[in-house]
């Protein structure tokens, strides 16, 4: 694994909006960036990929060990969300994506930071862009990229003939917006009707869900996290609704940080964890605290061997709110290409591994302003 110095195309930010690509510039600073790329060797990323792919399917038996025993309470959650899990699962719901993110210097097993199995954006960089970056810089080269053709075959594999796919996001967020609408124009490739509303569009007729045009929605694709949707005022009516969303109800069981610790306790050693406990004491020498529902780095604290502070990032209103719900994981030490520290996010269409995202910062903690570097094989 190396990381290359690249010249940026003169005329990249073009080529960026030709491709919809609206979001290539957040805050007057480069979050698409070309002067770098890393360079990996076919067997390399046929480690980051078995390595996701053991997860993943650790992941999918915890999920059902959980559900099995009724073992909810080490999530958090409510009465109702437990229900709604435990209906999703038996039901066999299908789930369209995700991202695990490793630290790796491309020697040794890849280490789990996190799993983003609910609301991962970086997306649409990860597949369409840095593809027609590669086209352009290295034709002979490959991708670890077929993120595309398996979003397309994935929904054709949903069973949903004759159901419009109804796509929301919040509002004045191009990112969030720019991911559901690359995520539905591969739903229209796969052949399926669809429609687009923000979450605070959505109505209720007293017996469903319905768009703006009072159609009912029947299946919900939803870049919202489930933790936000069950604090709306409509939550107690998803369940009776039938609404089918994607993702679905089980995917709250993969969506927090709870997930580490209990992995790391189901599959004890496993080369691709790092020890984590609910218990910060539990993690002998530098560790990292984590918030349940944290995102993009928010609320992540880096502590060094003799417990003070390395790094940490200011919390959401909400995490804070929520102070002891922390996961604690044994620090790793994140490679360093150049003075940046890359995190390799692994892409999973239906439960396959199917591409890399690479995200780079100044510091260990990827955070919301952390750049997108693409990535190539030979």
């Amino acid at each position: 694994m190396q990381r290359l110095a690249v010249d940026p195309r003169p005329d990249w930010r073009e080529r960026a909006e030709e491709l919809g690509f609206a979001f290539h510039t957040i805050d007057g600073q480069p979050y698409w960036c070309e002067d770098a790329a890393y360079c990996f060797s076919a067997a390399q990323i046929d480690e980051l990929d078995d390595a996701a792919q053991r997860l993943e399917e650790m992941s999918l038996d915890l999920v059902e060990d959980v559900v099995r025993r009724g073992a909810y309470e080490p999530f958090r959650l409510s009465d109702t969300a437990c229900a709604m899990i435990e209906e999703s699962w038996r039901r066999q719901d299908k789930n369209l994506y995700g991202r695990f993110d490793f630290a790796w210097a491309g020697s040794g097993p890849p280490k789990l930071l996190e799993y983003n199995a609910d609301t991962p954006t970086a997306l649409y960089e990860s597949s369409v862009v840095q593809w027609e970056w590669l086209d352009s810089y290295c034709a002979h080269c490959d991708q670890f990229n077929g993120i595309h053709e398996m979003l397309i075959e994935a929904w054709k594999n949903f069973g949903l003939w004759g159901h419009r796919v109804h796509f929301t996001c919040v509002r004045d967020h191009a990112e969030d917006i720019g991911t559901v609408d690359y995520l539905r124009d591969t739903a229209l490739q796969a052949g399926l009707e669809t429609g687009r509303i923000f979450v605070d569009e959505i109505g209720w007729n007293g017996k469903r869900f319905v768009d703006l045009v009072a159609k009912p929605i029947t299946v919900l694709f939803k870049l919202y996290p489930w933790e936000w949707l069950l604090q709306e005022g409509f939550a107690g009516h998803i369940g009776p609704s039938g609404v089918r969303m994607i993702e679905p109800a089980w995917k709250m069981l993969l969506s927090t940080k709870a997930l580490l610790p209990l992995l790391w306790d189901r599959f004890p050693d496993h080369e691709n964890l790092l020890p984590a406990s609910f218990e910060a004491d539990a993690i002998r020498g530098a560790r990292v605290s984590k918030p349940f529902w944290g995102r993009e780095g928010a609320g992540i604290t880096r502590l060094a061997a003799d417990g003070s502070i390395a790094e940490a990032v200011p919390g959401q209103a909400e995490i804070a709110e929520a102070a002891d719900a922390m996961v604690w994981q044994q620090a790793v030490e994140m490679p360093c290409f150049d003075g940046f520290y890359p995190v390799l996010g692994v892409w999973m269409i239906a439960s396959r591994a199917c591409g890399l995202g690479i995200r780079e910062d100044n510091s260990p903690i990827t955070r919301n302003s952390s750049r997108f570097v693409p990535h190539l094989f030979e």
